[in-house]
């Protein structure tokens, strides 16, 4: 387990009552994002809205008694509109009892869902091909937009499929109600400002709640509360309370019981399948996401999470709620709000009762419209141009692999699109492996990976064959016999063809075992091609020929370590941890390196290398992916710790370096000519200027500084946020050797520090 400053918290009722205060308020704000967004997904579901908050309920009630997670928050979500709306349509015989018949089908899925958390299959989901599970939120994302876009504008449609009624929305649009249109355009611009306004008052709520909250006088304003008819430009529009949410004021009413009464058909265990599927699909990867964001660094046990939402899913679909997962949304206010224990999830459970039990008068006052807005901006989200710009940048054909996951899951269903878009995707991976389908299966069914202990807590993880999502069961096997904080080298030089959902996975174990203090090395790619810079993209093997041409930059490079003695290594190194040292790289996720040029100065004393390295900037779905050329210098002395920047280099930086905790610009005001042309940050004050003597200021006053930092016993140095061409390669070493031989003549002198403090005692000024 990683590091971590922080004291676990107590678990089960000692947890309880050690931290019930932080969890209760943490609660608090959770059901203020749960209740608006409860309402909403059960009405775009085809659900009565109270069912929404029946499910919200028991995913904090019944789901937090039987789960693994320590902060995820259980609930309805977005993500299953689609599955839930399907299946009622499916099932609807006419009888008005198509509602009950997804109720008896949610109860099944919740009992399958249990048998699989106890077979310890809860990583079952992991084989899905990951552009495949990107198609299908993109294509939940489009139908909850579509869907929800004719509540907006107040129209209808009578399309067989999504891209019908997709069309109908711009067909439609001379029919709108622009009353209707009005309010769900206000709650949109709410949702879109709202996030970017500093105010405490404002930010207190979340926007979706101040979405509801305005839309309220609007209802009055436009009287929704008796059916009339407006006349605007000509034309009457009918408003009445149909446009407002529909809940009983006597809540014993909400309940409502499943029938069974369909399990003999087809249609029955489609619906089933689909929302055993997908709900298990988002639960394991949300759960996961949630786990990344416990400042605590604890993992849940996916296998009981399994358990504990099937159970949740189960009561739900018994008396009237639509199906529960882990949502990552209200489980980020959670953790941001400092929730300690799983009892923050039970706690947000009760509190939406109490606020349905007093707020219903004020919620049937809502207009559907308001709903609508919340859920065409949750569907635009999920579907925006940035997904498929992301997804491109992954590699042209996880783009392929996307596409036509939305477009069959858009004229069929959901349980469809999963099984023809990883069909799809494993129809490919066999033709780019260029090997009969048999032999295909078998390499990647029944590998020959194997790993082997060479020392006390030192493995060697040799993976060979096909490398894709059918192969990754065997890969957890294989890495669940390696124990946290081990050195594992990872070999991949026998692997024929390596999926991204593959990668994912490999590099999801990298990044676990260097958080507990372990040493992970992937080589054995460097022969491996693929359509994408990203490290992550599908790769395949086109020769085995260890001699296969370099690039005209890296035959210069290896040009330059011939004609000066140094060792260049073209290979993919995953191996980064030794950067994390740096400021810079703490905060920027950086994977690999590769083009190595590595190197000694001072008589063999100070080793150096210069790497291309690829690093992240920014979070999740927002993330850049930037490539640089970087040095670092391991030096063989320690020195104060710095950071010095050229004036404006930091404007095009990402982040200020002054941002960092514990540093400070320093102005050296006896050399201001320094102190103008170089940003410099330190620790401490007199004991920089003690460091930096005139002779060495000197030296960087003559140099063509970017960025700099010491970390004590090691430099980071790079001039670009690019690729460095290979004269600017030469021109790096030599300002180094240059440094390098600064450092060493510098002598240890206090003569501008004892000026420093002399000023300081005189004016009176702390340090």
């Amino acid at each position: 387990m990683a590091q971590t400053n922080h004291i676990l918290p107590k678990t089960g009722f000692n947890g309880l009552l050690e931290n019930w205060r932080s969890d209760f308020l943490a609660a608090i704000s959770v059901s203020l994002v749960a209740l608006p967004l409860g309402l909403g997904i059960a009405v775009a579901s085809g659900a009565p809205a109270i069912s929404g908050i029946t499910s919200a309920v028991i995913g904090g009630l019944v789901v937090t008694l039987f789960r693994g997670s320590h902060l995820a928050i259980n609930g309805p979500a977005a993500g299953l509109i689609a599955v839930v709306l399907g299946a009622i349509v499916s099932l609807d015989d006419g009888t008005g009892q198509a509602l009950n018949y997804v109720l008896a089908a949610t109860c099944v899925a919740g009992v399958i869902q249990v048998v699989l958390g106890l077979l310890k299959m809860g990583r079952i989901a992991e084989i899905i091909p990951s552009s495949v599970i990107q198609g299908i939120m993109v294509a939940i994302g489009i139908i909850i937009f579509t869907s929800q876009m004719h509540v907006a504008l107040g129209t209808t449609s009578s399309g067989k499929n999504t891209i019908e009624a997709f069309i109908d929305i711009f067909r439609n649009l001379p029919s709108l109600n622009p009353i209707i249109a009005a309010v769900s355009l206000v709650g949109v611009l709410l949702l879109v400002i709202l996030p970017r306004v500093e105010s405490r008052i404002i930010q207190f709520f979340p926007a979706t709640l101040w979405v509801l909250v305005v839309s309220i006088p609007l209802a009055y304003l436009f009287n929704f509360f008796e059916p009339h008819a407006v006349s605007l430009f000509s034309r009457d529009y009918e408003i009445g309370p149909q446009n407002l949410i529909q809940i009983p004021s006597d809540l014993s009413k909400a309940i409502v019981h499943p029938n069974f009464s369909k399990i003999n058909t087809m249609e029955f265990w489609v619906a089933v399948l689909s929302i055993t599927l997908i709900a298990s699909i988002q639960t394991l990867a949300m759960a996961k996401a949630v786990d990344k964001l416990d400042p605590y660094k604890r993992v849940s046990n996916l296998n009981k999470d399994l358990i504990g939402v099937g159970m949740g899913t189960m009561v739900a679909g018994l008396i009237g709620g639509i199906p529960i997962i882990t949502v990552i949304v209200r489980s980020t206010v959670n953790v941001a709000n400092n929730a300690k224990t799983k009892w923050s999830n039970f706690y947000h459970g009760l509190l939406l009762i109490i606020f349905v039990v007093i707020l219903t008068p004020i919620i049937q006052k809502v207009p559907l419209a308001a709903l609508a807005a919340i859920l065409v901006y949750i569907g635009f989200r999920l579907a925006s141009p940035a997904t498929f710009k992301k997804v491109y940048e992954m590699g042209i054909e996880q783009l392929i692999f996307m596409a036509v996951t939305v477009v069959i899951t858009l004229y069929s269903d959901l349980l469809i699109g999963i099984l023809v878009g990883t069909s799809f995707t494993l129809l490919v991976h066999i033709l780019l492996a260029r090997m009969p389908v048999g032999m295909f299966f078998g390499m990647a069914l029944k590998s020959e990976s194997q790993l082997v202990k060479k020392e006390e807590n030192e493995y060697d993880l040799v993976l060979r064959g096909i490398a894709n999502f059918l192969s990754i069961p065997k890969l957890a096997s294989l890495t669940e016999s390696i124990p946290s904080g081990a050195s594992v080298n990872i070999d991949m030089s026998g692997t024929r063809l390596v999926g991204m959902t593959y990668m994912d996975k490999l590099i999801e174990f990298l990044n676990d075992q260097r958080d507990s203090g372990g040493h992970v090395v992937i080589k054995g790619l460097d022969h491996h091609v693929s359509s994408s810079d990203y490290n992550r993209s599908l790769k395949i093997l086109l020769s085995n020929n260890v001699n296969t041409k370099l690039t005209p930059r890296q035959n210069g490079l290896k040009s330059i370590a011939e004609k000066s003695g140094l060792i260049f290594d073209s290979a993919v190194n995953w191996n980064t941890s030794l950067l994390k040292k740096f400021q810079f790289f703490e905060i920027r996720p950086l994977e690999r390196k590769s083009n190595c040029l590595r190197g000694k100065f001072n008589n063999k004393e100070v080793q150096w290398e210069i790497a291309d390295v690829t690093f992240n900037e920014g979070a999740s779905f927002s993330a850049e992916v930037y490539n640089s050329t970087i040095m670092t210098i391991q030096l063989n002395k320690v020195i104060p710790k710095f950071i010095m920047e050229k004036e404006g280099f930091v404007d095009r930086l990402f982040d200020k370096v002054m941002a960092f905790s514990g540093y400070r610009d320093i102005d050296f005001e006896l050399y201001p000519d320094f102190s103008k042309k170089i940003l410099f940050m330190g620790q401490n004050e007199y004991e920089m200027k003690s460091f930096f003597t005139k002779e060495l200021i000197q030296f960087f006053e003559g140099e063509n500084v970017q960025h700099i930092e010491c970390s004590g016993d090691s430099l980071l140095i790079f001039n670009k946020l690019k690729i460095a061409r290979t004269d600017e390669v030469e021109r790096m070493v030599g300002f180094a050797e240059r440094l390098v031989k600064a450092l060493n003549r510098k002598k240890t002198t206090n003569e501008d520090s004892s000026l420093y403090r002399k000023r300081d005692k005189i004016l009176n000024v702390e340090p």
